[in-house]
């Protein structure tokens, strides 16, 4: 998983988590468990994302199950960047 941090910090940054950022791990649930996480987040996120990483993410690949946890998210954007 080596794009965590800077998907963390991608994250942390569109919902200005600040200090919160330290606690995010692999394993710490996204959807649900951030209040900052709505639905407008989401694609906010996924814009920074797709900016940072150089991708393009279509409406159809996007799920809960895709922002359960860090460490799905990050699943995800290292699976597109295999594309």
């Amino acid at each position: 998983m080596q794009h965590l941090e800077e998907v963390k910090n991608i994250v942390s940054d569109v919902l200005s988590l600040g200090e919160r950022k330290s606690s995010l791990r692999e394993d710490s649930a996204l959807l649900g468990a951030i209040p900052e996480l709505d639905s407008m987040a989401v694609v906010n996120v996924i814009t920074a994302l797709e900016e940072h990483f150089g991708v393009t993410v279509d409406d159809d690949e996007i799920s809960a199950r895709t922002f359960e946890t860090l460490g799905s998210l990050t699943r995800f954007i290292e699976q597109k960047l295999d594309e």
